[in-house]
């Protein structure tokens, strides 16, 4: 559905919730007659969910609202991130990469990365405890999908010798960088290949003068202790819901809007991730089970 230049996707059968499908890259200027526009299509969903971008943190509207958390990373410049923001371990991990052998570079998307690519995601089905979504997609599959926003994407792939061991996308989103895509070789997770593309993304957002780089939402888990290992720091963003349909204003009221995972209480959270966790390494191979990489997402 487009409105107004936006594309919406909507998710949910019973609830329908409206977001914009670029929502890290796109702001809703004028939030007042989006709404009515969106209000007067035949298919309009129950509730339009919007939020203001990094760093715009002051709530502007009247709207419903309630707080995301996203994790993102202040850069002055790499020596600042070096000396101050990360910690020796992180450091340490860093230089462990460069002992191995692992070299960064920016590399272009052409067939020999989508088959490294489309290799990394075919190692296992399970990543970070969960499902892995990229899991049994084919090299066509693999281009057709990250294809769609080269126009504003940088790739650094990180390599041994010439082995494709891990690779980032590192997006232009005004305001900011986006850390779309951070992956490596569980195999290969000794030469702790994912901090030396973090620090790659480092260095490459400060060559730019790009003050923020984003790493999608603010976690507790494993993959939130590598955020925060790395410099990444929470930032609390405003995130309107507008109701447009009767539904929507009892959902809303009720608490709905947030799905099932909102209506976990905190305190139950991460023991059910637990319990997920242990129940994926149950149905992986013997030799699969030895640890979980940092990161792989």
């Amino acid at each position: 559905m487009m409105i107004n230049g936006h594309r919406l996707i909507i998710e949910g059968n019973a609830l329908r919730i409206a977001n914009l499908e670029q929502e890290w890259y796109e702001d809703i200027q004028d939030p007042k007659t989006f709404v009515n526009e969106l209000a007067k299509t035949e298919a309009k969903p129950d509730i339009l969910s919007f939020w203001q971008r990094l760093p715009d943190m002051q709530p502007k509207y009247s709207y419903s609202m309630e707080t995301e958390a996203v994790a993102a990373l202040p850069i002055k410049s790499y020596s600042y991130w070096w000396d101050k923001q990360i910690d020796c371990k992180t450091r340490n991990m860093v230089r462990k990469s460069q002992k191995k052998g692992v070299t960064v570079r920016m590399v272009s998307f052409d067939d020999e990365l989508i088959q490294g690519m489309t290799s990394i995601f075919n190692e296992t089905p399970i990543r970070q405890g969960r499902r892995f979504l990229h899991y049994g997609k084919d090299f066509e599959t693999v281009k057709r999908e990250f294809s769609r926003f080269l126009f504003r994407e940088e790739i650094f792939g990180a390599y041994v010798g010439e082995e494709l061991v891990g690779f980032i996308m590192l997006a232009d989103a005004g305001r900011y960088a986006y850390l779309g895509q951070i992956i490596s070789k569980i195999a290969r997770r000794d030469l702790a290949p994912n901090n030396a593309l973090l620090a790659k993304a480092v260095e490459r957002c400060a060559e730019k003068g790009i003050p923020y780089l984003a790493y999608a939402l603010w976690l507790e888990d494993g993959l939130g202790g590598f955020k925060r290992s790395n410099g990444f720091e929470r930032f609390d963003l405003p995130r309107y819901f507008v109701p447009l349909t009767p539904k929507g204003k009892l959902a809303l009221k009720l608490g709905f809007h947030r799905g099932w995972k909102g209506a976990v209480p905190k305190h139950l959270r991460q023991p059910l991730k637990n319990l997920r966790k242990r129940w994926y390494d149950l149905r992986r191979p013997v030799n699969e089970r030895a640890g979980s990489p940092l990161l792989g997402s």
